[in-house]
């Protein structure tokens, strides 16, 4: 008898052990499911308050590449007195690769529209200045090259690098 009451009593135990854990369980399972709920969010809030200032600055930082490949700024910065217009189609297209090159991890922060833009505009701008090039005389100059290319910036009714800048302030604007 000893061993039977004994088991009736661990059993009595156990049985009484499990209600409790049971009942506890759903007493606080809400405040459980809370606890890691908030912690997810805490977590998503810091991973996006850390990621906003890449962005802000890979905004900026496609801001200056798209002025620095402006025709307007980039043949005024490169030119050179007496340069041939092969020599200056060099000097354009190497700082066209060298600023893209160096702005293009910024595509990770910015939408993908946005980058598409930015990278079409560095294809249309090289685009562009070889066939300026193609189109002169062979007694041309540096100066004729540069004269033609704004000469063609200046029949085009919307400057392509306004509103790409437009485009990516826009972009920023839309993140506040």
């Amino acid at each position: 008898m000893n061993i039977t009451s004994f088991l009736t009593t661990a059993a009595t135990f156990a049985l009484g052990g499990i209600i409790t854990v049971v009942v506890a369980y759903f007493l606080i399972r809400n405040d459980i499911q809370n606890y890691f709920r908030f912690k997810s969010l805490e977590a998503n809030k810091d991973s996006r308050t850390s990621l906003f200032p890449l962005r802000l600055q890979a905004h900026e930082r496609l801001i200056v590449f798209v002025d620095r490949i402006n025709p307007s700024n980039l043949l005024v910065r490169l030119h050179q007195q007496g340069i041939s217009p092969a020599a200056l189609q060099a000097l354009v297209l190497n700082e066209i690769k060298s600023e893209y090159q160096h702005n293009i991890t910024q595509q990770l922060y910015v939408d993908a529209a946005s980058w598409n833009v930015v990278r079409k505009l560095k294809d249309d701008t090289v685009a562009m200045v070889n066939n300026v090039v193609q189109g002169l005389p062979e007694t041309a100059t540096g100066v004729d090259l540069s004269k033609k290319v704004l000469q063609h910036m200046s029949t085009v009714e919307e400057n392509p690098y306004e509103l790409t800048i437009n485009l990516l302030k826009k972009e920023v604007h839309s993140l506040f």
